[in-house]
């Protein structure tokens, strides 16, 4: 049985980052005003990093019902913040978030947007 690594909030964004910036024709764009990191494929945001106040956080496309599904598993994932509730998650770091589900987040988020329309 593997041990459960959960990722504090720093270890969260960092990874998350590192992931989307491997994807093909994935872009990075800083916006100060508010303060957010948007990452693109196809001139899309399929994530966004930023802090809530006291919360380091990602938000993500999720297919709506895989959306339900984890909100309702997972604590540390809620509706999306300032996102279409339905179509977006938010994910903190700690309880039972991990490296495998972060990576599968992000890439799940990617390909929503890299595929859409095609």
């Amino acid at each position: 049985m593997t041990e459960l690594i959960t990722l504090d909030a720093q270890e969260l964004q960092k990874l998350a980052d590192d992931v989307a910036m491997h994807l093909p024709g994935a872009d990075l764009e800083h916006r100060l005003d508010p303060n957010w990191d948007l990452y693109k494929v196809r001139g899309k945001v399929f994530m966004l990093i930023t802090d809530l106040p006291g919360r380091p956080v990602l938000v993500l496309k999720a297919d709506p019902d895989n959306a339900v599904a984890l909100r309702e598993q997972y604590a540390e994932i809620t509706p999306g913040y300032h996102m279409n509730k339905k179509h977006w998650i938010t994910v903190e770091g700690g309880g039972s978030v991990d490296e495998d589900l972060v990576k599968q987040l992000v890439a799940d988020s990617y390909q929503l947007v890299a595929h859409r329309g095609t």
